[in-house]
């Protein structure tokens, strides 16, 4: 703890620094509350991606045995290619996440005679669980995102809870004693003056 000058200019600075903190201190806190929602928010998106992923697969494995194409499927992956991701950037308490918009497949063209008649639904189907893994690597970006941001508000909020307030008004209380003890001293060594002045003119 720095050494605090024992004036009332220290005293009205800590005092200043104690409206100060205890007035970003609700709005940190609130900042805290909201990241902690916001993770809990991205982990929930993922458990429901990742459901719609095992259900997208099921369904994908149930009619490729149907048909008993399983041993082609090969074919249809190498016709689903990934282009690009496309995101945007959204404001969340303060942080800049990406959001997932859509995934953008690169256009392989396949002779639609020679294929079997169920090739376009495999890769319609293949195409849907791979835009589900994109979005999820979006949300766990997102989720990393917050929970750094989260990391460094929960410091300042704990620094503010546990060192500056408690150290300002430690730093008031002790300059508080100590203006006081002068300001009584003052007053006793005026009247010990106003004593023996009287004495003096006795």
């Amino acid at each position: 703890m720095a050494k605090v000058k024992l004036t009332k200019t220290a005293l009205k600075k800590e005092r200043d620094s104690l409206k100060q903190f205890q007035r970003f201190l609700p709005t940190l806190q609130l900042k805290k509350q909201q990241l902690q929602l916001e993770m809990r928010e991205c982990l929930n998106r993922i458990e429901f991606n990742e459901r719609r992923e095992r259900e997208s697969k099921a369904r994908l494995s149930s009619w490729l045995a149907l048909f008993g194409a399983e041993q082609d499927a090969f074919r249809a992956a190498d016709l689903v290619k990934v282009d690009r991701i496309k995101t945007d950037v959204m404001n969340i308490a303060g942080v800049e996440v990406p959001h997932f918009q859509r995934v953008v497949f690169a256009d392989i063209e396949y002779d639609l005679f020679s294929e079997d008649p169920w090739m376009d639904d495999a890769v319609a189907a293949l195409r849907k669980i791979v835009e589900l893994r994109m979005e999820r690597e979006v949300i766990r970006k997102q989720y990393d995102l917050i929970q750094t941001e989260l990391r460094v508000t929960t410091q300042r909020v704990n620094l503010f809870e546990k060192v500056k307030i408690p150290e300002c008004k430690d730093n008031i209380r002790r300059i508080g004693i100590y203006l006081g003890d002068m300001d009584t001293s003052a007053v006793v060594r005026s009247k010990i003056a106003k004593n023996k002045l009287q004495e003096t003119v006795a």
